[in-house]
């Protein structure tokens, strides 16, 4: 007895090769001539066959809709087997046990077992209803586990700053304090101090008086840059790691991000003392034949255009150099690199996607900029209105904003400093999500990192299991 779906002849007796009532095989019309002679007619439901001269008879129930007999099977005959359940074609229009009809090969419509209704679960089906393309990815956190878009990377930056803004914002915003408090005591103590100032606008002023006024400038600008600089370092340290825990949908707090962090602090500065010299020693070689060409006493002109030409070339360069180790912080981080190994990585990770990280981190930039100063613009104009700035009037206030620039006074620096604060909280942590999910997304294109943040968080991809996949 086989077990191929195909047409049952209801009511008929065990044929001569063992075939039972019932079971499976291919029905040929009445009326179609056998190819190897004349076929003899099957028996009239609940009779004997008649011989050769048997015909059918004349009242035939409509095409299709025989069904097997519902009486007792006669002695030594079988019972018939059960009407065929849901599958390839059973009891579908055009399939197996169901009326003729038109479609997938004379089967009547797309197979139930794999997506169509009362199809086994666990089939095709799976893909979102029939044959209606590929599973979702798996999400366990802030982004789908597949390469991403540019709309996709950015709101898994915004959406980590929203899902973990305790410790986002913790981390900015004690860092972005840090580095105001620096910026508004260099321009009070320093930068407002009238007699520093005068020295230095003095013409009459001795050199000796101009290099006290020049190094105390310098003094306390390299103080709040080194403050700015440990400060960076450390967020995007920190960042990075919350970031590739908002990844894997996993919560992380300070004191975790640090601990996991910290080993790789030295050599994060190690990686940016590295790559700023590289940007130096650039620029310095693009100035150095114009000002070659001028110290040996050539053509002023020729030197000066050289010395222009110099420094756009180098610029160009050090662009070019930027975005391609722009990845390196991320893979020292994350893959626990050496800082050589580290440029390396990234610059491999950039290799052919160089203008599509460049465009993506402008934008992100730009993105975070624009949002920066809707943040302190109207804290400035708090803080002129608050130092007598000419009470909003347009003239009043561009001039105010312009003594306040040579000469700022305490309210003004701590209003507008207060404004500052806000935008770098907002702008620290969309500039490291970002950097930190192209990293992400070049690995993911390159090195099908997808499969091993499923498995690191515990989701299955959509090849390993049927179902619905968890996250998506």
């Amino acid at each position: 007895m086989t077990d191929t779906p195909g047409w049952a002849s209801p009511g008929s007796a065990p044929s001569s090769d063992g075939r039972e009532p019932g079971a499976s095989g291919p029905a040929e019309p009445a009326d179609r001539p056998d190819p190897a002679g004349p076929a003899e007619p099957a028996a009239q439901p609940g009779t004997h066959p008649q011989g050769p001269g048997a015909k059918w008879s004349d009242q035939q129930p409509p095409p299709g809709q025989w069904s097997a007999p519902t009486g007792p099977p006669s002695p030594g005959q079988a019972p018939p087997p059960p009407p065929p359940g849901p599958g390839w074609g059973g009891g579908q229009p055009g399939g197996p046990g169901g009326p003729a009809g038109g479609g997938w090969g004379g089967y009547g419509g797309p197979p139930g077992g794999y997506g169509a209704p009362g199809g086994p679960p666990g089939g095709y089906g799976a893909w979102g209803g029939g044959w209606g393309g590929p599973p979702p990815a798996a999400k366990p956190g802030v982004i789908p586990l597949r390469p991403l878009g540019v709309g996709e990377i950015l709101d898994g930056a915004v959406s980590t700053m929203r899902t973990y803004w305790r410790t986002v914002l913790g981390i900015s915003l004690t860092v972005a304090v840090l580095i105001n408090v620096g910026m508004i005591l260099l321009q009070g103590l320093v930068l407002g101090d009238s007699e520093t100032l005068d020295t230095l606008k003095d013409p009459t002023a001795s050199a000796g008086e101009i290099f006290r006024a020049f190094s105390t400038v310098m003094t306390g600008l390299m103080a709040v840059g080194l403050i700015a600089v440990v400060g960076s370092i450390i967020a995007t340290a920190l960042l990075t790691t919350v970031t590739s825990r908002a990844v894997l949908g996993r919560p992380v707090s300070v004191g975790e991000a640090w601990r996991d962090a910290r080993s790789q602090v030295l050599k994060l500065f190690g990686l940016l003392f590295l790559l700023g010299l590289i940007s130096f020693g650039v620029i310095l070689v693009g100035m150095l034949p114009g000002f070659v060409v001028g110290v040996a006493g050539g053509n002023e002109g020729a030197a000066i255009a050289l010395f222009a030409v110099g420094i756009l070339a180098a610029a160009v360069v050090a662009a070019w150099l930027a975005v391609r180790f722009s990845l390196a912080s991320p893979a020292l981080m994350l893959e626990r690199q050496g800082v050589v190994k580290s440029m390396s990585r990234s610059a491999k990770l950039v290799r052919g996607s160089w203008w599509r990280v460049l465009g993506i981190q402008l934008l992100a930039g730009l993105i975070a900029n624009i949002v920066a100063g809707v943040v302190e613009v109207p804290f400035r104009f708090i803080a002129a209105a608050a130092s007598g700035g000419g009470g909003g009037q347009g003239n009043g206030m561009m001039s105010f904003f312009a003594t306040q620039s040579q000469n700022p006074g305490w309210t003004f620096l701590v209003i507008s400093g207060i404004g500052a604060v806000i935008g770098s909280m907002v702008t620290l942590p969309i500039n490291a999500g970002v950097t930190v999910l192209l990293y992400i997304d070049q690995r993911i294109r390159r090195e099908a990192l997808d499969l091993e943040l499923a498995r690191a968080a515990g989701v299955q991809t959509p090849g390993a299991a049927p179902g619905p996949v968890p996250g998506s």
